[in-house]
């Protein structure tokens, strides 16, 4: 059977996604209806299934993405030109919750192997973190963490240092904003020991942030002040040492799939992330939280236009009340930045055939899938409740992935259909949206979800592919392209003045 040349995403749609670029003139049969196209149409762009009034909703998902700017004929190509989002600013919500069917699980509760820590919690990996309160240590940071990488390899699975520019000069939400972060990253499950590094007259207070990191096993904690030791480097090398004696004696041992904490996100979106990775690992997502696992999901106005399907989702009248301060409190900070809450897709997206905020949002959550939500997360606070968490946190990159991090997330999902190599602390596999993607770069691709696309592989297949993926991925019987190619970087968001 051949692959469509264009599909309708729900019933109830009056646009079709082109899977492919699509000529002026061309006739496409998508369902039961068939149009000729009247403008060329690119690949992942909108093309009109009937005819449109100005002002007249455009549904996509099954859900409004926006209004007509004009009268638009059918077989017409559907973007910016004359496409506008209909969001507006803060609303009030009602609580209407929805039953929803439950997800297919295996018959016997999977495992993977992971390191279990004294608290309790489950790491994905067993390294050394050297992290530096301030960014006048980053070189030695590094330099230390290179070294010891080198010196110590095949005693742990990495020594690795986080480089920030913070730490200095900062007050009030930053100052706050970076402590969450880096003690975060101290308490994190992945890090067998972590090294902290302070200069000594920074704002960030050395005692200040590892009293911020709670209760953790400090016998896996070494520490010192630069500006009170002779030879920085060497002083934290000989730390990493001592720890490296403790760590190395860590097994992984046999750990059910509850202990997991997937963080998921999507970056360099295209039409087809709303279609094929994203849904996909909503799927997943709801196999691992049925299963008493944990999947953590920010990138808030990324939520906006599709934020009462995730409302309804709440576990509880508190959380629904939570998650609609979660969507105002983060409308309220554009509009105290006199931004515009619409600023949303990127260009790129766009490019991709994103057009409205509302068409981004509505497939960008389908991540999470249909899972309850259980818990509402501030900016770098840990989690500790299972299921569907949902993080305090914008949608850059390198920002929300590192809230997901630090709220315990031990593997990260990252779907795009543009592609980009960025990496975190702890296995970031990339799922492609499209197979073009995954076949020009096999080198930041961990999992092609544009299969889907050409009939090679089925949804429910990709499913069992994916879950396995991550499993093995958990298990450290395969490492992520980000691991392969040691891209692992954090991103502290910033909030406030510089002194």
């Amino acid at each position: 059977m051949a692959a469509p040349r264009a599909l309708q995403v729900h019933p109830d749609d009056n646009v079709a996604v082109a899977v492919e670029p699509l000529a002026a003139g061309t006739t496409v049969s998508v369902g039961t209806v068939e149009v000729t196209l009247r403008d060329d149409v690119p690949k992942g762009h909108k093309v009109a299934l009937r005819d449109l009034a100005p002002g007249a909703p455009v549904v996509k998902y099954g859900a409004r993405l926006g209004d007509t700017t004009e009268a638009v004929a059918a077989g017409a190509w559907v973007h910016s030109h004359n496409l506008r989002t209909a969001l507006g600013d803060l609303h009030e919500y009602a609580y209407e919750p929805t039953d929803r069917p439950a997800p297919d699980v295996p018959d016997a509760a999977p495992t993977f192997l992971g390191y279990r820590r004294p608290d309790g919690r489950v790491g994905t990996r067993n390294e050394i973190w050297v992290i530096n309160t301030v960014a006048c240590v980053n070189r030695a940071a590094e330099r230390i963490a290179r070294t010891a990488n080198a010196r110590f390899e095949g005693r742990v699975d990495g020594v690795h240092s986080f480089q920030h520019p913070y730490g200095c000069s900062q007050l009030g939400d930053d100052l706050d904003y970076t402590q969450r972060v880096l003690a975060g990253l101290i308490r994190h499950p992945n890090a067998g020991g972590v090294l902290v590094i302070g200069l000594g007259c920074e704002n960030n207070r050395l005692d200040a942030l590892l009293e911020q990191a709670g209760d953790v096993d400090r016998s896996r904690i070494r520490y010192f002040t630069s500006q009170l030791v002779g030879d920085e480097v060497e002083e934290g090398l000989e730390m990493v040492e001592e720890l490296v004696g403790i760590v190395e004696t860590d097994e992984r041992t046999a750990c059910p799939v509850s202990d997991l904490v997937l963080g998921v996100k999507c970056g360099g979106s295209d039409a087809f992330s709303g279609i094929t990775a994203n849904p996909l690992v909503g799927r997943v997502s709801d196999r691992l939280t049925a299963l008493g696992g944990t999947v953590l999901q920010t990138e808030v106005p990324e939520m906006f236009g599709a934020e009462q399907q995730i409302m309804n989702r709440a576990a509880t009248r508190e959380v629904f009340e939570q998650t609609v301060d979660l969507i105002n409190r983060f409308k309220q900070y554009f509009i105290d930045h006199d931004q515009p809450i619409y600023e949303n897709p990127s260009p790129g997206n766009k490019d991709g055939g994103l057009t409205t905020l509302e068409e981004k949002s509505l497939g960008a959550t389908q991540k999470g899938g249909t899972a309850t939500v259980t818990a509402v997360l501030d900016y770098g606070e840990p989690t500790v409740e299972a299921g569907l968490n949902l993080i305090y946190a914008p949608g850059n990159d390198g920002v929300s992935v590192t809230a997901e991090v630090v709220a315990g997330a031990t593997v990260v999902v990252f779907t795009t259909g543009r592609g980009t190599p960025l990496g975190f602390p702890v296995p970031t596999l990339k799922v492609s949206t499209n197979s073009d993607i995954a076949a020009r770069k096999p080198h930041w691709i961990d999992f092609d979800a544009g299969r889907l696309l050409d009939g090679s592989a089925s949804m429910d297949q990709l499913t069992d592919d994916l879950f396995d993926t991550i499993r093995q991925t958990a298990s450290g019987e395969r490492r992520a392209r980000n691991e392969e190619n040691d891209y692992r970087e954090i991103a502290i968001w910033k909030d406030g003045v510089t002194l």
